[in-house]
């Protein structure tokens, strides 16, 4: 692996930078694996911290439950041993867990050292796509916080979808808008996260090719992006809010320098964070502002590149946005309620929503922020989709088989890996059972989607879209 003679040279003087380790770790060709645990489908953590031995076996097998395979910035956060073939695991499709990046998830300590998580926020994470950071936040706010979730890119946006739904939150509004949209949300949000599209030189350890489109020049453009996609959204933060800002790259230009720019054209208040010198991260400090950053090295953590910062408003007036006067949304009459109610969970605080033909459910208390989000900045999905009635009953969504709100006592049927796998590539699937009509298809007590029981046959209904289409090796 030829690393670029420029960036080497550009991070001679940087803080933390060792040449020799850097290209060392680079050639070594080692790849680190690391997942997260969704919490809101297998409980991790006890009251005291210590982790919890409820890992399911499919895993377990990859997990070993040690402290050494606990990534220490995240408390979901687990190292693997090795990469296994991740898209022939049933509980990934489930959302059971997420493959994410370890040093990304320090976003976790970002949030949790400068914002009050017991509190109801509005959280708008911004470059969202495919979802890591989301799922991150989803677990990581209360029930009564609202995330949107935000991709410019519209083929990016439906894989941040994709996530999201299998993450199973229903306090989630997923948005397929560019970042100036939401500077109409005047000192809406209390959090907004940026991870910054940038020139990719974190990345280069485990996407080589990245190599090949790294350039000086393309530095530059990223950090013009960059001051764009800030300035476009600041509006949107409220004072005292807090802004997330990360890239997965080294270069000062695209990390420091933007914190230097960011007080100079705003009134922010740069934000220490505490770290452990047993993580290996390397705190930084802008050169004219002295604002704090984070830079995660390969040769120094269990991980790839990255860099975080964070940033308090310190200007703005209260709330400017007004409800809208005729909402785009209306909400599910008494007789599409009374339809809709025995395939949820009873007590769980929704209020339902019709759009066109969908019904979907959103947290009662959030009613307002979800009408101002709709009426601004164009909605691909918002909260659980229930699913469609066709006459007196429901055609129920995959979103619902998949989240929290799916009433446990409808019919299931348990799949064993290779009848799953036949499911998820939306492959007739042959079952006995004595019922018929809508049946939760479970692997390990998960829900992966439905089917439809009729007199002679099976119909499948996991989504079209996500089915895989890839051959499985030989199962066990």
């Amino acid at each position: 692996m030829q690393l670029p003679q420029q960036l080497l040279g550009s991070l001679a003087g940087v803080a933390g930078f060792d040449k020799e380790a850097f290209v060392q770790t680079h050639e070594s060709g080692r790849q680190v694996t690391s997942v997260r645990v969704n919490p809101g489908k297998i409980p991790m953590v006890n009251s005291d911290g210590s982790m919890v031995k409820g890992i399911p076996p499919g895993l377990q097998q990859h997990f070993s439950i040690t402290s050494s395979a606990k990534i220490p910035w995240c408390t979901y956060g687990l190292y693997l041993s090795e990469r296994p073939a991740f898209i022939f695991d049933p509980l990934i499709h489930a959302g059971a867990y997420y493959v994410q990046e370890a040093s990304s998830m320090f976003l976790e300590q970002a949030l949790m050292q400068t914002s009050d998580t017991s509190q109801p926020l509005r959280v708008l994470d911004l470059c969202a796509a495919p979802g890591g950071k989301s799922t991150l936040l989803q677990s990581l706010i209360s029930a009564d916080s609202l995330l949107v979730s935000n991709e410019v890119i519209k083929s990016r946006a439906a894989i941040l979808e994709e996530n999201s739904v299998k993450w199973g939150g229903a306090n989630v509004v997923v948005t397929n808008a560019d970042p100036v949209a939401f500077a109409k949300l005047e000192n809406f949000f209390d959090v907004i996260v940026i991870d910054a599209p940038c020139s990719g030189s974190g990345l280069f350890r485990r996407e080589p090719e990245a190599i090949a489109e790294w350039s000086e020049h393309n530095v530059q453009l990223c950090y013009q992006r960059q001051q764009r996609i800030l300035a476009d959204v600041f509006p949107a933060l409220k004072e005292g809010g807090v802004l997330i800002y990360s890239t997965c790259s080294y270069s000062k230009e695209e990390d420091e320098n933007i914190g230097d720019w960011l007080m100079d054209a705003f009134t922010v208040h740069s934000l220490p964070l505490k770290t452990e010198a047993a993580w290996g991260i390397v705190e930084t400090r802008s050169d004219k502002h002295k604002t704090y950053g984070y830079r995660f090295f390969p040769d120094k953590v269990k991980g790839e590149g990255f860099f975080i910062s964070c940033f308090r408003k310190q200007e703005g007036t209260g709330n400017t946005v007004r409800m809208p006067k005729r909402p785009a949304l209306q909400k599910a009459s008494k007789n599409e309620s009374a339809i809709l109610q025995p395939w949820l969970q009873t007590g769980s605080g929704m209020q339902l929503w019709k759009q066109k033909e969908d019904l979907f459910a959103f947290p009662q208390q959030l009613e307002k922020e979800l009408l101002t989000i709709v009426d601004n900045v164009y909605v691909r999905r918002a909260g659980t989709t229930i699913g469609k009635i066709a006459g007196n009953d429901l055609v129920p969504d995959h979103a619902l088989a998949v989240s929290t709100l799916v009433n446990g006592s409808i019919v299931a049927v348990t799949l064993k890996r290779e009848e799953a796998i036949q499911y998820l590539r939306r492959d007739d699937v042959t079952i006995t059972t004595g019922q018929k009509g809508w049946t939760l298809v479970q692997f390990e007590h998960y829900n992966l989607g439905w089917i439809k029981v009729l007199q002679n046959r099976i119909n499948n209904y996991y989504p079209q879209g996500w089915r895989i289409l890839k051959r499985a090796p030989d199962i066990p």
